[in-house]
């Protein structure tokens, strides 16, 4: 980007004061101290929509008011909520549109935020679906289409959390790490500071369109992807995004599977009280990956969104416990004989906990199909239990890491 780019992202971010506070940049002593570097967390979920897709919408709704009056999105989380925003403070009508599939609260959460000056409209299972109503709607009513990512002016708004950062510190930081979806909020900050810090750009490890866009010098769709990280689950880089982002090294973008990422969701909440959604927490889950480049230096993470559905809670704790070795899952042949069930709890140690168990064949004569969960401690316990189960003679099934059939009896 160009030092006119600069001034224009510092000039959004002063237009925006007007709409809500800079968001805190804090530091962090439970990280810094582990990763013996000075870790600031840029609380993007404090926001009044918990993330930072507020910026781009009002960045690229306040260059077209009052030419135009109507606008279109389509999405089905923080973007819609930024989007309801902006449009009940410019007083427009927006019209959102969200897949059938789009969880109640987030629907209401559009709703509350916009008030009525926001239509939601549920369309389409998909999101594909979804997007191909809304550009058709946007282009039979002459509204004004508001991408998540692919929009100058929406990149421009983002990089206002790059105009707050340098403002906050007193200076650029020596490194940045983020999430990357879209691309909008990398490029924007890459745009902003350019080659004065180094980044580190995190993705999901089923929606890796950065690393893909890279690898093939375009942007390239990688569907179908997984949209557990719905806040950074993007099947395709937008192409404008990657303008600015095409010439940033491989090695500087990594990716963590979805499990992984549910650890620091846990630890953030029971021990600093943050509320993270799953693309929130990317940027802290990456500290470990990168420990050798951040020591010594100060570290911004970039903490993007806390729209966070607390009936998602034990599904996270679940991936959290499974991704550390805490929690397995095994089917195991039971002998259909008087003493058989005790036989196999005497194996069980004093921190082995039964969390599920269910038959799930009983016409079987000899022997009976039985789904356990246990959880423990400590990762090595289920060494030694097995080992204590193998030398028993039953013969049972590790279906933890079994993706496929986990599915279905999980």
């Amino acid at each position: 980007m160009t030092e006119n780019f600069q001034a224009m992202a510092t000039l959004a971010a002063a237009k925006m004061r007007s709409v809500f506070p800079a968001t805190p940049l804090l530091k962090n002593e439970l990280l810094s101290d582990r990763f013996d570097a000075d870790i600031w967390l840029k609380r993007e979920d404090l926001t009044p929509v918990r993330s930072y897709k507020l910026r781009g919408a009002f960045n690229a709704m306040r260059k077209v008011i009052p030419d135009q009056e109507l606008f279109v999105c389509a999405s089905a989380g923080n973007h819609a909520q930024g989007v309801a925003f902006m449009c009940k403070y410019f007083g427009v009508k927006g019209v959102i549109f969200m897949p059938v599939t789009t969880p109640e609260q987030k629907i209401l959460k559009t709703r509350m935020f916009g008030g009525d000056h926001a239509e939601v409209r549920l369309v389409g299972d998909y999101f594909d679906e979804t997007l191909v109503a809304a550009q058709t709607f946007c282009a039979e009513q002459g509204a004004h289409f508001l991408s998540p990512f692919d929009d100058y002016d929406v990149i421009e708004g983002q990089a206002s959390v790059a105009v707050e950062i340098e403002q906050e510190l007193g200076r650029v930081p020596d490194h940045i790490v983020m999430p990357v979806g879209g691309g909008g909020l990398s490029a924007g900050v890459v745009g902003y500071f350019g080659t004065e810090c180094r980044y580190t750009f995190v993705e999901p490890s089923g929606a890796k369109s950065l690393a893909a866009a890279i690898d093939e010098g375009k942007p390239v769709d990688v569907s179908p992807i997984d949209s557990f990280v719905d806040g950074a689950a993007v099947a395709k880089l937008g192409a404008r995004p990657f303008e600015t982002l095409k010439t940033i090294a491989r090695e500087d973008i990594i990716d963590l599977p979805e499990d992984r990422i549910c650890c620091t969701i846990v630890e953030m909440l029971n021990v600093e009280g943050i509320v993270l959604e799953p693309a929130g927490a990317m940027s802290i889950e990456a500290l470990g990956d990168i420990r050798d480049q951040i020591k010594g230096k100060t570290v911004v993470c970039l903490v993007t969104g806390g729209n966070f559905d607390f009936e998602r809670l034990p599904e996270v704790k679940e991936r959290a416990q499974r991704y550390a070795g805490l929690k397995k899952y095994f089917i195991l042949r039971l002998p259909q004989r008087p003493g058989a069930l005790r036989d196999f709890l005497d194996k069980l140690g004093p921190h082995d906990n039964i969390t599920r168990f269910e038959y799930m064949k009983k016409s079987a004569r000899n022997f009976g199909s039985v789904l356990i969960g246990i959880e423990t401690d400590k990762p090595e316990n289920f060494q030694s239990l097995f080992q204590r189960i193998d030398e028993s003679g039953f013969t049972y099934t590790d279906i933890t890491n079994d993706e496929t059939l986990a599915q279905f009896v999980i």
